[in-house]
């Protein structure tokens, strides 16, 4: 119970002096004096403020936290929460006339560092064409998901596949059924199929999902397809953090099986005290787990949002220090600035993570669910991303090369690479994981041009969908992407270039594909409070405000530097 300040208490005896005076002169009797006296005492006991249960003022003991609501923009600023958009066959025909896009708005940080960006995003109906390029992108799920497990290929026939590309697949059906491309029945009986297999999965040594699993069997491999387990990805399950929260608010039907399927995990050596993510790998020679912090500038942040979703404070994965611009065709383009010598990793600069944070997230800060879609709360990563995008289209203007720069798969070796913005000290860098220089490898990714349409509504972007929007194989999904020096098409299907495509055409219709969750208490947080699992796990409490990411901004490129 707090006390009143000395103000209030000088002034509640001044008061009471002056009524007993006042009663004095009046009725001349010590029965008056007493009365005043007894009643302000009275009236002072009634100031003070009481505990309530659950309130500001009770320390609420660790049993008992997981009852208390996560604090959210809507709740906290008292803002109407944002509402889940119909499915596009239920939208009415003039759906669009209503929603606050605010187009014509300046450019610029407000004083929360939110951030109103220099283009604006594509929102309406898909035409007889955009829909043609759902159902084909939705065509590699339908051929490549296993029946008896519910996972899905990462690479056409290969059965394999890792947390990264199941939520890929997530994507996908959520938007096949968003589009009305199939009906709940199906998408209820996929999900409900992955989940459980999901739930089941054998974890690497107990903590995590191993980075790779065969999609026939749903046993632990390695990257051969071989049984093994070979450790976990943080960023992997950041991105399949960031889908079972779509699926869970947008579907709440399914929140318990999803928050069984978490429930499972050990997350006490996923994120540290200070807000560092880590991944592990086996030392080859000793066998041993090794624990190594993971992520660099762009799907670092991405991944943190993913954790900071279900309650956890990846603050410093969330920041985007350290990192350093590179002068390209006069953008400032960011890369991550921690030397790979030194920490023996990478820092491709590609679209792909600033295109999910767009299109699932908005790019707004976890806790954010009430601002509208014009305004982008997670300021300098909607910043960023507007960079990555005007170089890529400055570099079009320059050279002539159209360019929608992302990682991707290739036929044949070296079967994957990096085709970068900039890595390694060079722009339009395309390099295999290994270090190698592959120039011939270089591409429009379709994931990538496909998503920079709908997010950036352009004239260059126009060009980029002409290119791509009917670069498909009709039985098999859409293809990888456009050889950049004229050898065609990159002839592969994957979960993740036809995942991330639907996930772009529903942003079209519906916008951010995270909407907010609408339900009070949850599984996940109120689950083992009567052990100490929870503790032993690093399971978190629902955050409260003063848990929320910080909204920081970074260094802004104010002029163009040729």
């Amino acid at each position: 119970m707090t006390k009143q300040s000395s103000p209030s208490r000088k002034s509640w005896v001044f008061a009471a002096l002056v009524l007993a005076s006042s009663s004095a002169i009046i009725g001349g009797t010590a029965w008056g004096v007493g009365n005043a006296a007894r009643d302000m005492f009275l009236f002072r006991e009634e100031e003070e403020e009481p505990i309530v249960a659950g309130g500001a003022l009770d320390r609420i003991p660790a049993l008992m936290r997981g009852n208390q609501p996560v604090a959210v923009t809507s709740v906290v600023r008292q803002e109407p929460r944002r509402q889940k958009p119909p499915r596009m066959c239920e939208m009415s025909s003039n759906y669009f006339d209503g929603l606050d896009l605010e187009r014509g708005r300046a450019p610029g940080y407000d004083r929360r560092n939110a951030y109103v960006r220099n283009f604006q995003s594509r929102r309406g109906f898909l035409t007889d064409r955009e829909l043609k390029a759902a159902h084909v992108a939705w065509r590699y799920f339908e051929n490549f998901t296993q029946e008896n497990t519910g996972l899905a290929n990462s690479v056409g026939n290969y059965p394999s596949t890792t947390l990264w590309d199941t939520a890929s697949y997530i994507a996908g059906a959520v938007a096949a059924y968003e589009l009305c491309i199939i009906e709940k029945p199906d998408f209820d009986q996929r999900m409900m199929r992955l989940l459980t297999t999901i739930k089941g999965l054998d974890l690497f040594r107990g903590e995590m999902p191993n980075k790779v699993y065969h999609t026939q069997t749903g046993e632990k491999v390695d990257y051969t397809n071989k049984p093994g387990e070979i450790g976990f990805s943080a960023l992997d399950i950041g991105r399949f953090l960031v889908w079972m929260r779509i699926l869970k608010n947008r579907y709440p039907y399914l929140a318990n099986t999803i928050d069984s399927v978490l429930l499972k995990w050990d997350y006490s050596n996923a994120v540290d005290e200070e807000g560092v993510l880590w991944g592990a790998f086996v030392d080859k020679e000793t066998g041993e787990t090794v624990y190594a912090q993971e992520g660099r500038l762009g799907y670092e942040e991405y991944a943190a949002k993913g954790f900071a979703l279900w309650g956890f404070q990846p603050i410093l994965a969330h920041r985007a220090e350290p990192f350093l611009t590179a002068s390209i065709f006069g953008v400032q383009v960011p890369y991550d600035g921690r030397d790979p010598r030194v920490f023996h990793s990478q820092n491709y600069v590609v679209t792909e993570s600033y295109l999910q944070d767009g299109l699932e997230l908005g790019w707004d800060m976890p806790h954010d669910d009430s601002s509208p879609e014009w305004l982008s709360t997670d300021g300098w990563r909607a910043e960023f991303a507007d960079r990555i995008y005007q170089v890529q289209e400055n570099r079009w203007r320059q050279t002539g090369f159209m360019t929608a720069r992302s990682e991707h798969n290739v036929k044949g070796p070296p079967y994957f690479t990096y085709d970068t913005i900039f890595s390694d000290g060079y722009p339009w860098n395309t390099v295999t994981p290994r270090g190698d220089y592959v120039p011939d490898h270089a591409a429009v990714a379709a994931k990538a041009a496909i998503g920079m349409w709908v997010l950036w509504d352009t004239e260059y972007t126009d060009a980029l969908f002409d290119a791509i929007i009917e670069l498909y194989d009709p039985e098999n999904g859409m293809y990888e992407g456009l050889y950049e020096r004229g050898q065609g098409r990159v002839e592969i299907f994957t979960a993740n270039n036809n995942g991330i495509i639907l996930t772009a055409l529903l942003h079209k219709v519906q916008g951010p594909i995270l909407t907010p969750y609408t339900g009070n208490t949850e599984v996940w947080y109120t689950a083992f409070r009567d052990q100490d699992i929870r503790q032993k796990r690093n399971m978190p409490d629902p955050p409260t405000q003063a848990d929320w990411l910080p909204a920081i901004r970074h260094s802004v490129q104010k002029e163009a530097d040729f």
